[in-house]
């Protein structure tokens, strides 16, 4: 105990020191808490990043590093949240009977997901339903292939595409056009404010950019005051402000009605010119942009080894997204905000939710000289709505063209219809995104809850960025055909 006690006394005076005398020593106080963090000793990291508010208080950029390593341990927490027993409880309920060799060797492959959080062991909170996707993939992927083409989202997006298939057989204009009127609704937790305080909240609002986007109107909010951020910006949104009630949840909700429409581009019958690779769209869309999208050794083998000699753009899509078909299957992610490399844990484990996917396939395009770009928000259909992301992909010719990794070969004999998603993309989306890492608007002062994407919202008051756990969100879908 009185080790302890001296150690922490220590971290206290360096802490201390360095605020008042030595930027260096700034540094090493944040890499102490960053060793923590790695190491899962999280109330390590509570103590030294209380610490540093303390004595450091008038340090903001110190003070705010330090709350930013806070934050993302709770993140970590949060994700992590099984105990063992429970686990095993799940196991069986969701797997059936097992030998305890097998859970270890599940373990051992990151199959079955844990971490090490202040000496105890805790399971990421999806682990068995990824266990299950996995098992499902690597063994028995030909039968669940055959399930998919009976489950009603499977069924909607076969007889979507079909549709958009047909009726762009003599053009690669948007068609097929769907309009929907979204109600979208945010909901902060009662007392997750003090009461009077201001709570600013910012809700996915689409894009209207896009010639598969069209029509978009405001139809209501539930505040009087509202900005919509410009059409420019990397993440469309509406920011509205409200006072927080003593006992009384916050709501914020917005209503607007858009037309969207499919698109299909037939590569191999359209002429791709070689690339201006002097342009300052060539240069922007084949850079890294880190820390998600990166050429490192592990990204450029796996690109190499996937493309070989393959000149032809098109060609070099077809590989890699036949790659990911094969190899990575979808399951469900940890939050962003928590994994410092996506591109390298999908490489590691070998899976991925659909912006997992992307950022790799993103990577190993940009890295082998293909402009490829970030769009994201919801996928809509009347089965089985949910935040999604793709990319497009730049061809000098044909221009920009959907493609939807994480979607895969679909089910089907039709060739047109199992590639669909390489060169295409259905009626049901919302963009929301076309980039990553853009500045909110009006900006944000704290850390978001999702520093990269935007499909969920953000919301913030004075005392610091109220995370998910804080808020919930809900989004109801009317259609019209047209």
């Amino acid at each position: 105990m009185k080790i302890r006690v001296l150690i922490c006394t220590f971290f206290l005076l360096l802490i201390l020191f360095g605020c008042r005398e030595s930027p260096s020593d700034h540094k090493t106080v944040l890499t102490q808490i960053g060793n923590a963090l790695d190491m899962g000793n999280f109330n390590r990291v509570k103590l030294l990043a209380d610490s540093v508010r303390k004595f450091c208080g008038k340090d903001l950029i110190l003070n705010a590093k330090a709350d930013s390593f806070l934050q993302i341990a709770d993140r970590i927490a949060l994700d992590f949240s099984i105990p063992e027993e429970e686990i095993i409880a799940e196991l069986k309920e969701k797997v059936g009977d097992f030998q305890p060799g097998e859970k270890a060797s599940w373990e051992k492959n990151n199959w079955l997901e844990c971490r090490t959080i202040n000496g105890e062991k805790r399971y990421f909170k999806r682990a068995v339903s990824n266990l299950n996707l996995i098992r499902h993939f690597r063994y028995e992927r030909e039968y669940y292939d055959s399930l998919d083409s009976q489950d009603p989202e499977m069924v909607h997006r076969r007889n979507n595409i079909l549709e958009v298939i047909s009726a762009s057989q003599q053009q690669f204009a948007p068609v097929v056009p769907v309009e929907m009127t979204i109600d979208y609704t945010i909901t902060v937790n009662s007392d997750a404010v003090p009461a009077g305080e201001t709570v600013r909240c910012w809700l996915p609002y689409p894009k209207e950019n896009h010639s598969r986007q069209q029509n978009v109107r405001l139809l209501s909010t539930s505040q009087t005051r509202y900005i919509i951020s410009p059409d420019s910006s990397v993440h469309r949104s509406i920011y509205i402000e409200s006072k927080a009630k003593k006992g009384t949840p916050l709501k914020f909700s917005v209503s607007y009605s858009y037309q969207s429409s499919g698109q299909n581009f037939k590569l191999s019958g359209i002429k791709i010119l070689p690339y201006d690779t002097t342009s300052a769209l060539y240069m922007k869309y084949t850079s890294e942009q880190l820390p998600h999208i990166c050429f490192n050794r592990n990204v450029k083998e796996l690109a190499d080894s996937i493309i070989g000699d393959e000149k032809a753009p098109n060609e070099i899509v077809r590989k890699v997204y036949m790659w990911f078909s094969k190899n990575i299957p979808w399951t469900r992610a940890l939050e962003y905000s928590i994994m410092p490399n996506i591109p390298e844990y999908v490489l590691k484990n070998r899976r991925g939710d659909c912006g997992m996917q992307t950022f790799l396939f993103m990577s190993i395009l940009r890295f082998k000289g293909i402009p490829v770009k970030w769009q994201s928000g919801w996928k809509v259909p009347p089965f089985g709505k949910n935040l999604h992301d793709w990319c497009e992909v730049y061809f000098e010719g044909p221009g920009w063209v959907p493609v939807d990794v994480s979607y895969g070969l679909q089910y089907s004999d039709n060739p047109q219809v199992r590639d669909f998603f390489i060169s295409g993309i259905d009626s049901y989306r919302l963009i929301v995104n076309d980039g990553v890492s853009g500045e909110l608007f009006p900006p944000k002062k704290f850390l978001r809850s999702e520093p990269y994407d935007f499909q969920r919202g953000e919301v913030e008051w004075r005392g610091g960025n109220l995370y998910f756990d804080k808020w919930d969100y809900e989004m109801k879908i009317t259609y019209r055909e047209l």
